[in-house]
């Protein structure tokens, strides 16, 4: 489990971004909804945490491919594979995210370990 930062740190609108291997992308949604998801882009390194965020979307900012932020799943190309899902609770103030067991779905030429 991973603490990303007290609530009151993260306004509705605001994405942070928590250097794990690989990144996860927390993201406050401005219906005060807390999602996180693997912050790199299934395409290309990207981060999904300097994304635009709309509704329960995050379009990743090189080529505009969309996640959900619920499912992790993409709706358009250039990506063709979701990201992960991650729980997040929170704990006496504090942000909490329980990273997934699944295996990433990273872009060509990275790996977990390797810096994004």
């Amino acid at each position: 489990m991973h603490k990303a930062c007290p609530l009151s740190e993260l306004a509705p609108g605001d994405t942070l971004r928590l250097d794990t291997s690989p990144p996860i992308a927390v993201f406050h949604t401005e219906e005060g909804e807390l999602f996180a998801l693997d912050d790199t882009c299934t395409h290309q390194d990207a981060s999904l945490a300097d994304g635009w965020v709309e509704d329960c979307w995050v379009e990743c900012p090189l080529h505009a491919s969309r996640f959900n932020l619920r499912t992790g799943g993409v709706d358009a190309p250039p990506a063709k594979l979701p990201v992960r899902t991650h729980e997040v609770t929170v704990v006496d103030g504090d942000i909490m995210v329980t990273e997934s067991t699944a295996t990433p779905n990273l872009p060509p030429g990275l790996s977990v370990g390797s810096d994004t």
